[in-house]
């Protein structure tokens, strides 16, 4: 818990690591992730460092093991999700050595197996297209066609001498092997270039060359890429050796594939039954050759995850290592680095235990520098407060050692949310959906989701688990569930004839000093009977707007008094007396008094008070926190008070003119103070360090720490520079006081209206099928919590919600972290495989 109130002491540290205990040490320090490395090769780039080959050497790994993964994804073969979140170390050098072997063997295996179905399916294709144009050609040489002769042109017509193309008996005769024989090529040929295939044949021969095609019902598979492919078989005859090369050219420009074709029927078929022996004996292979292929790539699914982890630690461990120095001598790796002081101990363990694993003789070891440098800020966080850490971070990462508002976040962040988000049952809708997340987060991590909006609201399951909780809460206080109110201990209301009737009435004005009421409050939260009352909404809108200011005020001097700690611990104490002391005077002598007021006038001023005799006309706090700031007076309602008690008006000038004074100090004090003493004592210092030349030894962390005391700034300022930055933190105290106090005004503001919009859609909707009397109300209010379901969940919980969160966020931003929250300093970023691994599957998704 201490490291959660502000952040850890860091040491800049300087190992000193033999070269061959580098590798485990670094990958011990990985695991743990609590060291910062520095580069001390910032000059260099990347080629020129000392472990460049190593590293090429993961990311031909990486390539090798990218390969495999395509494969495997491309046979759609299940990658198991490991069982646990542990992931195997770091390999060491003899490892390393058999995860190379063994992902070159693999590489190779598949290649080959990939290699070869490549071949046998560009095989398979070439046989099942030559089958098609065996089955498809014997139409086109069988084809018959008619022509009549008229006056010395061929004609076709109704007389007709019909003969085919070309016949089994035309082959036999030797007439045909004569000039005006026809030829023919025969193919096949993607479907989507069949337009365009024909309209060039026809060009190329003028009309001359016959075309039959006909399309292939089935798709045929690619053999390089699997994709579908869809072709049409045709055959072009022709006459001539020209007209034969030119076919032969086009069809070669429009990649159709060429396939010998006998004109004989006989011969076609002997072919056909010949392809269709070899297609059997192939697709028997290629099963074969798909279920060993299969083994191989599920036997490698086992393992590709630990070695896909194993590579990118030892490249990161590799990376890491660049960021050392070599010493002179070249046997000593130097590396600078940020180390909590908590870990000095681990990190001092772990180099001993690097260099007693490879037996060196000369041992690794750490100094500590001193520096002036700014550390990094390093909260230590676990599962649960990490949420809360984020929204801080969000903003501005706290500055080194200063007070860190995620350890009181906790508390009042869904402390707001709920006084906005106060229904109890949509605080169990909250609390449900956030209770699933944590009891199955377990499983819930493995499955990387890229759904961002899921990956938010799993992230901060704890922030909505608590604000569930106060949701619950504050429902309770208001008496509101799903916008009606719930009578557990009875009303403290009643009227002459019962107790409880007055709930039957729905036209009602409750007054405590009537009779009607027993003078016995409600034993927890709201009375149910102000559900039913006509001035529901005016009481419950000076009750919220009482509660957000008093809320809102305890907030902010929260706030102020957690300065004080930051003034302490960095020894600037005179910010107390010209800093803390005027600011906390302005907010308490102002607003803190106006929130007394308010419990002066529930108290002084309730239905029997035996110390006022008019009980009933109270004063209006606001309108006399208004005449107490304008110094005025305003003649109240007849019967009434101006003031609460004598001597009010005295008091509250009074109050006025000290918070007046509490300016100027605000304003002029530290500034004074920095020029006047501040400023003299360094130069008195410094004076006093040269006339003494070294007899007094002064530790340098000390002057630092003494010279630098002055308003944090390492080189004086100018006065002038320093007036000005000191009246702009006054004037935005002084104003910001007044608008942070109305600020929190969203408190009553979202409250109700969310009170009042989930009372509109109760009535609205659900209550038009509870109202029904017929036969069909129960299919009309299924329909109608169907509806009033939907709305709920997607208005009130989620946008309603998200509307409240931010405005929480906004008053923890604004309202109470500028108050003491400097928010300067830059984050620790160890080296650690978690977040290596983190960023790698962020990058792949």
């Amino acid at each position: 818990m201490g490291s959660m109130f502000r952040s850890e002491e860091m040491a800049l540290c300087q190992l000193f690591i033999q070269p061959e205990a580098a590798y485990a040490s670094v990958a011990t320090m990985g695991e743990a992730g609590v060291v910062q490395f520095r580069d001390l090769n910032s000059e260099m780039n990347v080629f020129q460092r000392k472990f460049v080959s190593e590293v090429r050497r993961c990311d031909e790994l990486e390539r090798k093991l990218r390969y495999i993964q395509a494969e495997v994804h491309k046979d759609h073969v299940h990658v198991p999700v490991p069982e646990s979140s542990v992931f195997p170390f770091a390999p060491n050098p003899r490892e390393i050595i058999n995860l190379e072997s063994q992902l070159e063997r693999t590489e190779s295996e598949i290649l080959e197996l990939s290699h070869n179905a490549v071949n046998l399916k560009s095989n398979y294709l070439e046989l099942t297209e030559l089958r098609h144009v065996l089955e498809k050609t014997h139409a086109f040489f069988e084809e018959s066609f008619s022509f009549q002769q008229q006056d010395g042109v061929s004609t076709t017509g109704t007389d007709s001498l019909t003969k085919a193309l070309i016949s089994d008996e035309a082959l036999n005769s030797q007439s045909q092997v004569t000039r005006g024989r026809l030829g023919f090529v025969a193919g096949v040929v993607p479907r989507e270039r069949v337009p365009g295939f024909e309209r060039m044949l026809w060009r190329i021969s003028r009309g001359n060359v016959f075309l039959r095609r006909a399309e292939l019902e089935d798709s045929l598979e690619d053999p390089s890429t699997g994709n579908e492919i869809f072709k049409t078989v045709f055959v072009a005859f022709f006459q001539g050796e020209q007209l034969k090369s030119r076919v032969k050219k086009v069809c070669s420009g429009f990649h159709a594939s060429f396939y010998n074709c006998p004109s004989a029927h006989s011969e076609r078929q002997e072919m056909l039954k010949g392809v269709k022996t070899r297609l059997e004996d192939l697709n028997m292979v290629l099963n074969q050759t798909r279920d060993h292929r299969q083994r191989v790539l599920t036997t490698v699914t086992k393992d590709l995850h630990n070695w896909g982890v194993m590579v990118r630690k030892m490249k990161a461990i590799y990376h890491t290592l660049n960021l050392f120095n070599m010493d002179v001598t070249k046997k000593c790796l130097i590396g600078e680095c940020w180390i909590p002081i908590k870990d000095l101990a681990f990190i001092r363990h772990t180099l001993a235990e690097g260099s007693k694993a490879v037996g060196s003789s000369i041992p690794s070891f750490l100094n500590i520098i001193d520096t002036n440098e700014n550390p990094p800020t390093f909260n230590r966080t676990n599962r649960f407060t990490q949420g809360f850490q984020n929204l801080v971070d969000s903003y501005s990462v706290s500055g080194y050692r200063e007070v860190n508002p995620a350890l009181y976040t906790i508390i009042t962040f869904p402390f707001l949310f709920g006084v906005m988000f106060g229904d109890a049952g949509h605080g169990i809708i909250l609390t449900l959906f956030s209770a699933y997340m944590v009891i199955y987060e377990q499983q819930l991590s493995k499955t990387k989701s890229s759904n961002e909006i899921w990956n938010i609201f799993f992230g901060g399951r704890y922030i909505i688990l608590l604000m569930g909780f106060f949701s619950i809460y504050t429902g309770i206080i208001y008496n509101d569930v799903f916008s009606k109110s719930i009578n557990l201990f009875g009303s403290s209301w009643s009227n002459n004839e019962s107790p409880s009737s007055i709930l039957g009435n729905k036209s009602i004005t409750l007054d405590p000093a009537t009779k009607d009421y027993s003078q016995e409050p409600y034993p927890l939260g709201l009375d149910p009977v102000w559900q039913v009352a006509v001035n529901k909404i005016i009481f419950l809108n000076s009750y919220k707007m009482k509660l957000s200011i008093i809320f809102g005020v305890v907030h902010m001097m929260f706030g102020v008094v957690l300065s004080v700690v930051n003034h302490v611990h960095f020894n600037k104490k005179i910010n107390i007396l010209l800093q803390f002391i005027p600011q906390m005077l302005f907010l308490v002598l102002l607003f803190l008094y106006m929130v007394s007021l308010m419990f002066m006038k529930w108290v002084w001023y309730g239905p029997k008070n035996p110390l006022k005799t008019s009980p009933r006309c109270a004063p209006s706090v606001l309108i006399m926190f208004i005449n107490m700031m304008l110094f005025k007076h305003t003649k109240p309602f007849d019967g009434c008070d101006e003031y609460m008690f004598e001597g009010q008006d005295r008091l509250q000038k009074i109050f006025v003119t000290i918070a007046m004074l509490c300016i100027p100090v605000m304003l002029f004090g530290k500034p004074l103070y920095i020029i006047l003493y501040e400023r003299r004592r360094k130069k008195h210092t410094s004076d006093s360090c040269g006339e003494l030349n070294g007899s007094i030894e002064l530790k340098e962390t000390e002057l630092s720490g003494m010279l630098n005391e002055v308003a944090g700034h390492e080189e004086e300022e100018p006065a002038s520079e320093i007036f000005i930055h000191q009246s702009i933190e006054t004037i935005e105290y002084v104003l910001s006081t007044v608008s942070h106090t109305a600020s929190y005004l969203r408190l009553w503001a979202l409250s109700l209206a969310h009170a009042q919009l989930s009372e509109v859609l109760w009535n609205m909707v659900l209550r038009l099928g509870l109202t029904s009397e017929t036969h069909w109300g129960a299919i009309k209010l299924y329909i109608m919590f169907g509806v009033w379901s939907m709305f709920t969940l997607a208005i009130l919980v989620m946008m309603e919600g998200l509307s409240a969160f931010l405005h929480t966020l906004r008053l923890h931003w604004v309202e109470f972290m500028s108050k003491f929250y400097v928010g300067n300093g830059h984050a620790f970023q160890p080296f650690w495989f978690k977040h290596v691994l983190e960023n790698e599957e962020a990058v792949e998704d």
